[in-house]
């Protein structure tokens, strides 16, 4: 089996009444637990949509569904993998921003930098952080929604570079339109976490 992501938007006051290493199991808790009836059998998922929990905790976290991914990480690892064949012919101001915007989520940049923004929140204690592939605090969460909403007026100024130079050398190339609407999710999410002063988390289970 691949790896797998989900994305949840949580309140990180709630996440810092507890030591660091805590704070991801009572993330998890919290998820799992049967009172938010994310994990009823017959209950409906929407994809590209948000599904809000049940319970006594249902306002502190909420569950992103991404289109077409069926919780996979493929798509996201794609979308950086494509971008790194695209980003030296990109004009430099969009360039600058995607590579800030996809650093900050998803990617590992060129030299290997950590996408895991403000992981340490969660304490970086193996044992602890594992599945964590994606923390962003508030203060991130509000610098890179920032950011998405400055390159996304121009993200459709780059289909045609992307389609060119995306082709690996078997020839296949990546999906411009899946490309800018995986974005456009991850620009949906960082909005809605910045409106209510939450993080973004990214786990794999």
């Amino acid at each position: 089996m691949g790896l797998d992501i989900t994305v949840v938007i949580a309140d990180w006051s709630w996440l810092g009444e507890v030591p660091s290493r805590e704070r991801l199991l009572r993330l998890r808790n919290a998820w799992y637990a049967e009172e938010t009836g994310l994990w009823e059998h017959d209950a409906p998922v929407v994809e590209g949509d948000w599904e809000w929990p049940k319970g006594p905790d249902g306002d502190r976290f909420a569950r992103y569904e991404f289109l077409r991914t069926l919780g996979s990480y493929k798509p996201h690892f794609w979308a950086t993998h494509h971008w790194e064949r695209v980003r030296d012919h990109t004009d430099p101001l969009l360039r600058s921003g995607l590579d800030t915007f996809l650093l900050g989520l998803i990617w590992e940049g060129m030299d290997g930098e950590s996408g895991e923004t403000d992981a340490d929140f969660f304490s970086g204690e193996p044992e602890v952080a594992h599945g964590l592939l994606v923390a962003c605090s508030p203060d991130s969460v509000r610098r890179l929604a920032t950011v998405w909403e400055d390159i996304r007026p121009r993200l459709d100024g780059l289909r045609e570079t992307f389609t060119v130079y995306s082709a690996a050398p078997d020839g296949r190339g990546g999906d411009f339109d899946s490309f800018a609407l995986l974005l456009t999710e991850w620009g949906r999410v960082l909005a809605e976490a910045a409106g209510r002063g939450w993080g973004v988390v990214g786990l794999s289970e």
